[in-house]
Formats: C-alpha cells, sequence, structure tokens
C-alpha cells in the first residue's frame, strides 16, 4: 500500500499530522506492507528567501490577521503539538521561503533518507528556530544525515530538484489539495489535514481491506454492463460441476 504525503515545511499542523499519522501507522498490523512517500507543497510560494520580522509580523503584515488573532492561533497549535510531543517556539521562528528546503528533500530521496531529512527540518524550523532557507543550514542537516555536504551545497547553488518540486505541488493541485498536509492512499483514498490518530487509523485499516478484494467486472450471470449472461457466450466459465 503507497501513501503520499504532501506538506510544506512552513506548515505547523503538517509536523503535527506527521506525528499522528505515525502513532496510527505504528499501530497497524500491515505497516511493513506500507511505503510512505513524501511530497512537497508550498502554502505561500510568494514569501521572500528571507523575511525581516517574525511570524507574528509575517502574517500580521503581510496576511493582515490581526496580531492578538495571530497569537491565539499560536497558543491553539502550540498546544496541540505538545499533545505529541513537539515542543513550538513560533518566537524563535525563522520566516523563509520552503522551496530551497524542498529542493535538498528531493536530493535526500535520491540518497534515501528523505525522511529523516523531513523530520529535521521541521524540528529545526518549529522547535529550533534555525533557518530553513539557509544552505549552510541545510548543508549542516546533510552532514548530521550522514550525506555529502559538499555535493548538498553544489546541489543548492543550482536549479536542480526544481523541476521535482514544481510538479509535485501541481499534482497536489490537480488531485484538489488546496491545502496541507494531505494524505493520499493509493490514489484512491484522501485524507486532508492533521487528522487524530484515530482517524488515520480507520483509514488504513480501511483501504487496507479494500486492497485485498478484487472486483469482478463481468462474470457467470451478468455481464459488465448487467446483460444477461446467454448474450454474451464467449464470456461462459467452467466450474466443479461443469461448464456452463
Amino acid at each position: 500500500m503507497k501513501i503520499e504525503i504532501w506538506s510544506d515545511i512552513a506548515c505547523p499542523w503538517c509536523f503535527i499530522g506527521k506525528r499522528r499519522f505515525e502513532a496510527a501507522l505504528d499501530g497497524f498490523d500491515h505497516k511493513n506492507e506500507v511505503d510512505v512517500q513524501w511530497r512537497s507543497f508550498q502554502l505561500d510560494p510568494s514569501l521572500p528567501d528571507h523575511f525581516d520580522g517574525t511570524e507574528t509580523e509575517y502574517l500580521s503584515q503581510m496576511k493582515g490577521m490581526p496580531t492578538e488573532q495571530v497569537r491565539q492561533m499560536f497558543d491553539h497549535v502550540t498546544e496541540q503539538a505538545a499533545g505529541v510531543g513537539l515542543s513550538y517556539d513560533f518566537d524563535a521562528v525563522v520566516v523563509a521561503n520552503s522551496f530551497t528546503a524542498h529542493r535538498f528533500l528531493h536530493f535526500a530521496k535520491t540518497q534515501g533518507v528523505m525522511s529523516e531529512a523531513k523530520e529535521a527540518l521541521l524540528s529545526g524550523h518549529f522547535e529550533k528556530g534555525r533557518d530553513i532557507g539557509d544552505i549552510a543550514y541545510l548543508s549542516e542537516v546533510s552532514s548530521e544525515l550522514g550525506l555529502d555536504a559538499a555535493e548538498v551545497r553544489r546541489v543548492l547553488d543550482s536549479e536542480e530538484f526544481s523541476a521535482e518540486v514544481r510538479a509535485d505541488i501541481s499534482e497536489a493541485h490537480s488531485l484538489g489539495a488546496n491545502g496541507v498536509p494531505f494524505f493520499v492512499i493509493d490514489r484512491k483514498y484522501g485524507i486532508s489535514g492533521a487528522q487524530p490518530a484515530e482517524v488515520f487509523a480507520q483509514a488504513l485499516d480501511t483501504a487496507w481491506e479494500e486492497s485485498q478484494k478484487l472486483t469482478v467486472l463481468a462474470g457467470p450471470g451478468q455481464s459488465a454492463d448487467g446483460a444477461p449472461a446467454d448474450e454474451y457466450a464467449d464470456g461462459a466459465v467452467c466450474g466443479p460441476d461443469g461448464c456452463s
């Protein structure tokens, strides 16, 4: 079973959703048969490489949200994050465009450590006040993951993996995702938002159960369009008791 997760490193609910999803996956009987793939998304592609101000100031000035409303929102999100073991510090968040970080994640994917890189960047952004738009920081993360830091710098100084990031974003929109996190199971089921772990658990069970069933489009007694079987003699079958 394949699960694709569209998310943005600059999205606080994406980290919370990741934790809730992982809790559900840990309790899933068929966990070892699930292929989780991270996909890129940007909540605000127009964000400058770096915004000279706090996250509160950014939302207040750029999005027109009252400061008190922003603070209340951050308090609520911080509380929800704490519920899954995360320690958000919005006062320390460095507001930066996430495009370069997404390119780094795609490079990490080619090295087999995309999931670890995703975790590191989310934690760095929301818990440690690190700059996800800074190539020096991304190079530091790469070293922690056992990657070649010099190669990472070379990649990020170029336009490599830009097409892959844009393709992910375009595909998300084509699937109807206008926000993240967005979870897609076997391209058949979609789950929007950082749902409770119980919701993810139920979705996993349902998707797995459905994946084990075979849908018979035509068989004895009927055709694909429901017409009587005798009108489709070529579709006759043989069974234990003989042939029809």
